[in-house]
């Protein structure tokens, strides 16, 4: 992985291969915000002459040359994870990607959600020893040192807020329920009031400084909010 970005934190380097402008424009402006560092092309050629990236979005429509035959290039040259993204939804062309080296198939359209996931899940899976930095946006979370970052400067936390923010952070967009903080920071066996998880998000918030960071889903949980 791409190592880069403020406090020394890893910054996960993805490559978009799209022709379409908008769609091109829009999952950049996701990855980024999720915190990854993002190039777009827009044909098979530029995508093969690319630097060395983690992971490969790569649409199989291209201008220039086929998607797959972009995907058996990319799968020689290098051991970036490649999630097919494209129009293509029947079983033979997903079948054929897989075969060509593609990790992951995707067929438009999605939610950044989904997308953001199936990255985590891709990198999980091809690089199951790797450092598990979570960044989304400024913030930096890492799980090991438990140190986090904001804007590269680091950010003082209790053991029972960092262990809320790294829930989060684990699976930023996901809803996490009250029931489930309560049972991972605290106990499963936890039966005191679940204020105590108010007063813990609060303190969190305020101490990350990052308006819409960490967002109330109310009547459901919390969840990190997507940042522009």
């Amino acid at each position: 992985m791409t190592a880069s970005g403020s406090g020394g934190g890893l910054r996960i380097q993805a490559l978009v291969v799209e022709d379409d402008p908008g769609i091109a424009n829009s999952m950049a402006r996701g990855l980024t915000g999720a915190g990854y560092q993002v190039e777009v092309v827009g044909t098979g050629a530029q995508a093969l002459a690319a630097a060395a990236a983690d992971v490969v979005l790569l649409d199989l429509g291209l201008p220039d040359m086929d998607g797959l035959e972009v995907c058996r290039g990319l799968r020689r040259r290098c051991d970036a994870a490649i999630i097919v993204v494209t129009a293509r939804g029947e079983e033979g062309d997903r079948v054929v990607a897989l075969d060509e080296g593609a990790d992951d198939y995707l067929v438009k359209p999605f939610g950044l959600a989904e997308l953001l996931a199936r990255i985590r899940a891709v990198l999980r899976r091809i690089r199951p020893s790797g450092p598990a930095v979570y960044i989304h946006g400024p913030m930096t979370v890492d799980p090991r040192t438990r140190r986090v970052t904001v804007d590269g400067t680091e950010v003082s936390l209790t053991p029972k807020e960092f262990d809320i923010l790294e829930c989060l952070a684990a699976d930023p967009g996901r809803v996490v329920s009250r029931q489930e903080l309560l049972e991972r920071v605290w106990d499963a066996n936890w039966y005191g009031p679940t204020k105590v998880l108010d007063v813990h998000v609060a303190a969190l918030r305020r101490k990350l400084g990052v308006t819409g960071l960490v967002e109330t889903v109310y009547g459901r949980g919390f969840r990190l909010g997507e940042l522009e």
